[in-house]
């Protein structure tokens, strides 16, 4: 098996285990913008003990490279466990994250996320320079 097999895709609009990607989908070369990704952007996706999101990663393959380049990766850790039990707990991480990045060529961001219960999920997006 490949680790690709491991992975599922969808439309984030309508599968709410699939990384929305937000950016520019053009930006100058070699300045800084921002990127968001999220899960149940259209349709929420549980955040509780029992259901969430327990990561994000992201990558850069640049047009015309054999390879990608790790952008970042996010960890989301609390879940409202508590001693009292499931959900009862204080805190709560949310399955968005911000970052910024430059790139020197056009290429494609990919996201992955880990749902705990329906696992790996992906999704790209074009980036073009100006």
């Amino acid at each position: 098996m490949k680790m690709c097999d491991m992975f599922q895709t969808a439309d984030w609009k309508t599968e709410k285990h699939v990384p929305a990607i937000e950016c520019d989908d053009a930006v100058a070369a070699d300045a800084f913008f921002p990127v968001t990704v999220s899960l149940g952007k259209e349709i929420a996706h549980p955040n509780t003990t029992e259901h969430h999101i327990r990561w994000i990663r992201c990558y850069f393959k640049p047009e015309g490279d054999k390879f990608s380049y790790e952008v970042g990766s996010f960890e989301f850790t609390a879940h409202g466990e508590c001693a009292k039990g499931p959900n009862e707990g204080p805190v709560y991480t949310n399955h968005t994250v911000t970052f910024q990045l430059k790139i020197k060529t056009p290429g494609v961001l990919v996201a992955s996320s880990f749902c705990n219960i329906h696992g790996l999920w992906e999704s790209s997006k074009a980036v073009a320079l100006k």
